[in-house]
């Protein structure tokens, strides 16, 4: 976790000293890839070092502390970026990243080895050839260029194509190639670690819709300061983190299923989702409207924290470190998906209201305001007269249009985790290999 950080504090620097648009991209990879080990490797460590009756609350502070830096970095961003710029708030987080690092190195017990570590036995040169580099690269191309083929203003069929053959190749690497895959396929042939990791997936696509979006219809519908719209992230995540505290401190005190719980948690989430969806209007109550964020976030907090027990239940506990890491890399596509594919859809219905609103006012040559306002909700309180109506009338039509979406993944990822399944797997002795390394029924008919 300390490496993590270091390469954290390493791109942000290079992000804040940036001249160019491709050094920029450049440090924003190098602290990406920094912050993907974060999570994974916290989590793997609370559920070794932590008994069941504790594990729930433990996973449940994890994503307060993940939840309460995504809100309180939007505020502070949000109330700093106009006074000092960008580039000061990017390198003000390269020595806090190299202070956390250290925090963290000291935290973790000096005695403490993952459990089950297969890898002691390898010299640090012989663990660096084992990475899947080729598995990294085809996983890397196939969600850029598809991403790339639906987050612009049309959506784009020649990279949906070409992912659509890098995905093959991708798998025929993991299986045939790759000595330590990135994703282990023989992993996903368990039902419930496949469906718990497409459901969250999906789960957490809907919820980066809120997390982006509830902001844009503070500044542009209601026409709040920048730093008062990134406010409206307090309410949904301290529901979040509040959510997965409760669930931990009162209920997950156990081993065992918690099927239920978490289709039950699941199928709660759209309710708000379609709620926000019908209240995102310029007249109403903003404090019903954080209520409503408050309710989602918590809602959420609980269903992942019962997901991940409920995973962890469905597979042998030797996997639990694998099936860890898998999870919280499906949960950190979610990130790129929703930005991406909400972004392209917030886009196009946003587009086309302002094009078709000013068209119908008799104001068709718009072009650059029309451009101007795909790129910056904050000008829409700058506007005056039918102008400013037609705008604050299209992105709310856009919010709209993206929460029902969004409501949608979520009722279907809600009976995706209903088909994981309850059914705790066979020891290891009684299993032969390929059923111990699904570690539960397979997919297809039980097999």
């Amino acid at each position: 976790m300390f490496i993590s950080t270091v390469i954290i504090a390493a791109g942000t620097l290079i992000v804040a000293t940036s001249k160019t648009f491709e050094m920029f991209i450049v440090g924003r990879v190098i602290s990406g890839a920094g912050a993907s080990g974060i999570f994974i490797v916290a989590s793997i460590i609370v559920i070794q070092m932590t008994s069941p009756e504790r594990r729930g609350l433990f996973i449940g502070l994890v994503n307060t502390g993940m939840t309460a830096g995504v809100s309180l970095g939007a505020v502070i961003a949000g109330a700093l970026e106009s006074k000092i710029g960008w580039k000061p708030l990017f390198g003000v987080q390269s020595p806090l990243c190299l202070l956390a690092g250290l925090g963290l190195l000291l935290a973790i017990p000096v005695n403490y080895t993952s459990q089950d570590n297969k890898y002691t036995q390898y010299t640090f040169r012989q663990k660096l050839a084992r990475i899947d580099y080729s598995g990294a690269l085809l996983l890397i191309l196939t969600i850029v260029l598809f991403l790339f083929g639906l987050s612009g203003p049309k959506i784009l069929m020649q990279p949906l194509v070409l992912s659509a053959f890098s995905l093959p190749l991708f798998v025929m690497n993991e299986i045939y190639v790759a000595k330590d895959p990135v994703i282990p396929v023989t992993v996903m042939k368990s039902r419930g670690t496949l469906l718990t990791c497409l459901a969250t997936v999906g789960a957490m696509m809907a919820r980066w819709a809120i997390l982006f979006y509830t902001p844009v219809f503070a500044l542009a519908v209601r026409e709040w300061a920048p730093a008062a719209a990134g406010s409206i992230l307090i309410p949904t995540n301290a529901g979040f983190a509040t959510g997965g505290i409760l669930a931990g401190v009162f209920h997950i005190k156990r081993e065992g299923s918690f099927y239920v719980h978490s289709v039950i948690s699941m199928a709660l989430w759209p309710i708000t989702m379609v709620a926000l969806a019908l209240i995102s209007t310029p007249t109403s109550d903003m404090a019903l409207y954080m209520l409503l964020v408050f309710l989602n976030g918590l809602i959420t907090g609980a269903a992942l924290n019962y997901t991940l027990v409920h995973l962890l239940h469905l597979t042998l506990p030797e996997l639990h470190p694998i099936i860890i890491s898998l999870l919280a890399t499906f949960r950190g596509f979610a990130g790129s998906f929703g930005s991406a594919i909400g972004g392209g859809l917030f886009g196009r219905i946003l587009h086309r209201s302002l094009v078709d609103g000013f068209a119908d006012a008799g104001l068709s040559h718009r072009g650059d305001l029309v451009r101007k306002l795909l790129g910056s909700p904050a000008l829409v309180g700058k506007l005056e007269g039918t102008e400013k109506d037609i705008a604050v009338s299209a992105y709310q039509d856009a919010i709209q249009a993206l929460f029902f979406a969004a409501t949608g993944l979520a009722v279907a990822v809600t009976l995706v985790q209903a088909c994981t399944g309850w059914k705790k797997p066979l020891p290891k002795t009684e299993l032969d290999p390929e059923e111990t390394i699904a570690g539960e029924e397979g997919i297809f008919g039980g097999t």
